[in-house]
């Protein structure tokens, strides 16, 4: 089936421009500041009720509903990253999506069958928020733009739509009531707006909640003492090998991307093993526990083979990624300093879109790793991580099945 991904690739083309600018930004040591770039920036998280009356209408011919429509309403939306160009006037990069999908129990009138499906609704836009101040701690503001709706539709036992795929550029608006506890910290109520597509039989999407933003605030001269007396080694830059294996099974990730535990993501194909050369540099560090850096993957992978039940060919196919990282030092000893880290939506090229018959999207997509481990050595020389990942297209095009990389070591040697 063909795939329409026009204009979302201005997603991870606008994530990587943002990336090379920071690197750049922050070439010189200056790291116990905040990067420029991020200096009047902000995201923001918010949970709510989302509306999108899914029916009758979406199905092909031929096909009729044999029960209720069944429409989960609640929903994330996440400012990804924002910019304060003033006290009045913002930009902003934003991600929604249900928690759950919708789903459809329908009957197919040829055949007089009846079966089931689901629908994967997201939207993303660029925006422009107008702010208004009232008062010290409240502020108003109305937001307006480009919005991107990818539905994934399903397919009948015959390979006929059902519900059909959907792809396309709308209007996004929004408005909002805002808290400031701080000058960093803001609890919100938001709403957002996007049309009806009577072409491509898509409903109108409306969301209402409630959620907090973030701003980055810049560091005072007395931050940056504390910092610079605090005695702890942060390394500037590293080089790391690794090495990825399946002998120990993808119990880890399964068990961090079950329905009680969700904090990560699984995928249908399955790495068996693979290489990777990894460059990270740190742009930021508190005094001790927190730090963040941006880094250059280049990757290659073996795959199981597995489709489902079905034995294939073990597979290759490469990745390049440009990534953040969140990093979280919380123990620090005289021998050695652990860390946390997670990295997420790092734009990255990768060489197949069908891995292992499973159909991942497009040659664009993201990468996401979580793992620990600890710099050691007089100097904090030395490096040595455990990870797992995980690739996917976060669901901005229709199909999203998604690839599992099982444990990884890292060795690396800072500089």
């Amino acid at each position: 089936m063909k795939k329409n991904n026009r204009g979302f690739k201005f997603v991870g083309l606008f994530l990587t421009f943002l990336l090379l600018n920071t690197l750049n930004l922050t070439a010189q040591d200056e790291r116990s500041q905040i990067p420029p770039l991020l200096q009047r920036s902000y995201f923001e998280v918010n949970l709510g009720y989302i509306n999108y009356p899914f029916g009758a209408a979406q199905l092909e011919p031929g096909y009729e509903l044999s029960g209720e429509v069944n429409v989960p309403h609640m929903a994330v939306r996440l400012v990804l990253w924002g910019y304060d160009f003033n006290d009045y006037l913002a930009a902003q990069v934003t991600y929604m999506r249900p928690v759950a999908w919708v789903k459809y129990a329908y009957t197919d009138n040829a055949r007089e069958n009846e079966g089931y499906g689901s629908v994967w609704t997201n939207v993303g836009g660029f925006t422009l928020k107008g702010k208004l101040p009232i008062g010290n701690k409240f502020s108003i503001y109305g937001e307006g733009g480009l919005g991107i709706i990818t539905r994934a539709g399903f397919e009948d036992a015959n390979n006929k739509p059902v519900v059909k795929d959907a792809n396309f550029a709308t209007l996004l608006f929004g408005a909002g009531l805002k808290y400031h506890i701080n000058k960093k910290w803001a609890l919100q109520l938001v709403s957002n707006y996007s049309p009806a597509s009577e072409s491509r039989k898509q409903p109108s999407t409306s969301f209402v909640g409630t959620g907090f933003s973030y701003n980055f605030i810049p560091y005072t001269e007395k931050q940056i003492q504390k910092t610079a007396e605090g005695g702890m080694i942060h390394p500037k830059q590293w080089l790391q090998i690794g090495y990825t294996s399946n002998i120990l099974g993808y119990g880890v990730n399964n068990f961090v991307s079950n329905q009680y535990f969700p904090v990560f993501w699984g995928g249908m194909a399955h790495v068996k093993q693979g290489l990777s050369l990894n460059y990270q540099r740190n742009v930021f560090h508190s005094a001790k526990f927190f730090a963040l850096d941006w880094g250059i993957n280049a990757s290659v992978w073996q795959t199981t083979g597995k489709h489902g039940n079905t034995n294939r060919p073990e597979e290759q196919f490469f990745t390049f990624s440009l990534f953040p990282v969140f990093r979280l030092n919380f123990l620090q000893t005289n021998s050695f300093d652990a860390y946390f880290y997670y990295t997420v939506a790092a734009p990255t090229f990768i060489s197949k879109k069908i891995i292992d018959g499973y159909d991942t999207g497009e040659k664009f997509t993201f990468m996401d790793n979580m793992g620990a481990g600890i710099f050691f050595g007089e100097e904090r020389r030395y490096n040595v991580e455990l990870k797992i990942g995980h690739y996917s297209n976060g669901n901005i095009f229709p199909n999203n099945e998604a690839v599992k990389i099982p444990l990884s070591l890292n060795l690396g040697y800072a500089f």
